[in-house]
């Protein structure tokens, strides 16, 4: 084992044990998890609003960017599927 993996290996583990730890006390794994849910609402917001001023400046947002790649793994499909019809006949 080299070096690179004993140390991912040991900070894995020290890594648990700290967590271990922090959630040990179910009071505080509550405020923990209270805490992340906030956080994931706060981002949510915050994608929502900045998906709003990139439209309203006419730039193309990462979700837009996203469904305009799944239809266009789409269209390759189908161009796929009439090609192959098209060499069958």
């Amino acid at each position: 084992m080299g070096f690179t993996d004993r140390l991912k290996k040991e900070a894995l583990g020290l890594s648990q044990k700290a967590m271990e730890k922090l959630f040990s006390d179910d009071k505080r794994a509550g405020q923990i998890a209270s805490v992340i849910g906030k956080v994931q609402q706060g981002k949510a917001v915050f994608d929502k609003g900045q998906v709003q001023v990139m439209h309203q400046l006419n730039f193309a947002s990462k979700s837009d960017f996203k469904e305009i790649g799944k239809q266009l793994s789409a269209l390759r499909r189908r161009v796929r599927d009439l090609d192959e019809k098209l060499k069958s006949v």
